[in-house]
């Protein structure tokens, strides 16, 4: 179970207290090179206070701030722990960043200080450092092909850490000072929006940065933790970007509640490291869970022909089962002993392959997960719940155990800080919601009506078990050519059940005449389905206008349709040339689409849909083997669906 937040009331405190509680039990265990290495509570924090001392005798002073790109891994920890405890901010970076991104998050921000994992890290910086007059230094843990960098401002994290070892000498208590005079109400953390609306000058989405106090991101874990126990015993992967939701889970709620943090050694590793951890929690984007479906789902189609009937079978009684159990009907001893039975034949061995085969908790994060795609997860018996915040307010609802539903996004935490507004509209308030934007409070001031309540711009309802439902970004919310009101989000996330499509946006309004879909395939699933089916294509290009794969997505469309009112369902549809990509600004950083910008920028097709056309022709990128980029013209068909 957590600490007492009211006695132990800053992260950097937390810190402390755990440490002397546990010591030299493990806190953090890296893969490097395919070794796990451990670090107790007392190694974390002895590196900690020499990165701290070595920032402090450099200059960092409370109220600074200081960025982090890179990676997870300890060291990323070690220099928020660092930073937070002098009084300062943490601003975490994605690793994805283009560099203009990077220059406008530390430009803007006035970041005095910066931590780059490695050379391409670093090379985004060095690219706009010119630009940004207020930093100062750049700390960097991964010394490969920097060897020959020559500039005063750049510095290696030992050299660092150096630093803080002969401070310490003069400053022997210095560290356990500036823990004690950390207040609850001091900001810890930038949280960035995802920039869904705004461009900045050099044309990169423009995010908010909401700054979080050590209360209230501690406020919320411990409303998490109050439905969804923590405890010490517990293993949790650190995958999800710190930038964002792994300040919770991944740096916040191990110092609350002791559990250890394990780091994979690549992201490409991930599944093979979870199978060596076999973790008890972890938080995946709802891009990732739906690929794993679509993973599992492309397997089971090329496995044997037993092992696909037995598996087929087994899961099929598992989701009866499950529904059963979530509407508290008695579920027969002979269907129990079947479902056991096909647990230990098929579900045991796959979740064991998905790394997941002692998960307890498993969270959404980012886009909202599709009803059918939580059921399959829950059938498989890994407990996905989905969760409820936004950047600026935190984490607001939670799934109790014995209280999942595929419809809502969970129990409300605290229901005197949550409401719905005459318009639909969810509005939160109180000690969990952050304290300001930096450098824009009257940006800040502009989300909150007179009587305090902030506007989130969601469309929700709450229910009579005190659940909420929440439906879609009230901008975002359509209505029909029919006069229904619908919810896109809702349907994309039934599109990308399907095995064969990745991802998909859902255009509709009433000026338009009917519903329709931009999909882009899923090309790995796509390409083994066609090869089994003898098809021949060359590019993502090709393979996204054949015939046969078009067929293959329209039977998919028809699936989705069959549970949707006849004015909201897909009439016409469209296999997109290329995949979605927030390089491209058509994504945001956590996995959302950019809805205005993607109907802006593909406008022209999009009439193309809606003029009664068959075709409509797009100019596409080619990148060869040989580094060689082309492009070539293409007709992309438009279809029709019953």
């Amino acid at each position: 179970m957590h600490i007492d937040i009211e006695k132990i009331d800053t992260l950097s405190k937390a810190l402390r207290f755990q440490t002397q509680k546990y010591g030299e039990k493990t806190f953090m265990c890296h893969k490097d090179h395919g070794i796990w290495n451990p670090y107790s509570w007392n190694e974390v924090y002895a590196q900690t206070e020499l990165v701290h001392l070595g920032l402090v005798s450099l200059g960092l002073q409370k109220g600074d701030l200081v960025g982090v790109i890179g990676d997870n891994d300890p060291r990323w920890f070690w220099a928020e722990y660092a930073v937070q405890a002098a009084g300062a901010i943490v601003a975490g970076l994605y690793v994805d960043y283009h560099y203009a991104e990077v220059k406008y998050v530390l430009g803007f921000s006035k970041a005095k200080f910066a931590f780059a994992k490695d050379q391409e890290m670093v090379d985004k910086i060095l690219h706009v450092k010119e630009e940004l007059p207020d930093l100062q230094k750049v700390f960097y843990w991964e010394e490969k092909g920097l060897w020959f960098y020559d500039y005063p401002w750049l510095m290696s994290y030992e050299k660092l850490q150096e630093l803080g070892k002969e401070y310490k000498k003069t400053h022997p208590d210095l560290f356990e000072k500036n823990i004690e005079k950390t207040k609850p109400e001091d900001p810890a953390v930038i949280m960035l929006s995802s920039g869904t609306t705004r461009m900045t000058d050099d044309g990169v989405p423009r995010s908010q940065m909401a700054v979080m106090s050590h209360r209230a991101i501690m406020l919320n874990l411990a409303g998490i933790m109050k439905y969804d126990p923590w405890y010490d015993t517990d293993r949790w992967v650190s995958f999800g970007p710190p930038a964002w939701g792994e300040q919770y889970f991944g740096i916040t709620a191990p110092l609350m509640a002791g559990t250890e943090i394990c780091f994979p050694e690549e992201p490409e590793t991930i599944i093979h490291d979870i199978r060596e951890i076999s973790p008890q929690k972890l938080i995946y984007s709802a891009q990732l869970w739906e690929m794993m479906v679509s993973e599992v789902q492309s397997r089971i189609a090329d496995a044997y022909w037993l092992n696909r009937f037995l598996f087929n079978r087994f899961i099929d009684l598992a989701q009866d089962i499950t529904e059963m159990k979530r509407k508290g009907k008695k579920v027969p001893f002979w269907l129990k002993w079947l479902d056991e039975l096909g647990n230990v034949v098929s579900l045991r061995p796959m979740r064991d392959n998905m790394g997941l085969k002692y998960i307890r908790n498993a969270y959404n994060s980012g886009a909202l997960l599709g009803p059918d795609t939580i059921r399959y997860f829950h059938a498989l018996r890994v407990p996905i719940k989905q969760l409820y915040g936004t950047t600026e307010v935190g984490l607001h609802c939670v799934h109790p155990d014995n209280e999942i539903d595929y419809e809502t996004v969970g129990r409300v935490i605290n229901p005197d800080c949550m409401k719905i507004s005459s318009d639909g509209e969810i509005l939160i308030r109180g000690p969990m919601v952050a304290s300001f934007y930096l450098n824009d409070k009257e940006a800040w001031k502009k989300n909150f009506d007179k009587e305090g309540w902030y506007h989130t711009g969601d469309a929700g309802f709450i229910n009579e078990k005190g659940h909420l439902i929440f439906y879609d970004r009230m901008k975002d919310m359509v209505t029909s050519a029919s006069g229904e009101k619908f919810s896109p989000q809702y349907i994309e996330a039934r599109l990308k059940f399907s095995p064969y499509i990745k991802g998909c946006i859902v255009l509709g309004g009433e000026d338009k005449k009917f519903v329709s879909a931009i999909i882009t395939i899923d090309y790995e699933n796509v390409g083994n389905w066609a090869e089994t089916k003898h098809i021949g294509y060359t590019t993502y290009v090709d393979l996204s206008q054949k015939p046969q794969v078009y067929e293959l997505v329209k039977k998919a469309i028809m699936r989705v349709n069959e549970n949707l009112s006849e004015g909201t369902k897909i009439r016409s549809f469209v296999n997109l040339h290329k995949e979605f990509d927030a390089d491209d600004a058509e994504l945001t950083r956590s996995g959302k689409l950019r809805r205005k910008f993607m109907e802006e920028r593909y406008e022209d097709l999009i009439k193309s849909i809606y003029g009664d056309k068959d075709t409509y022709e797009v100019v596409a990128s080619v990148k060869y083997r040989d580094g060689r980029i082309g492009s070539i013209k293409t007709e992309v068909k438009i279809a029709q669906v019953e």
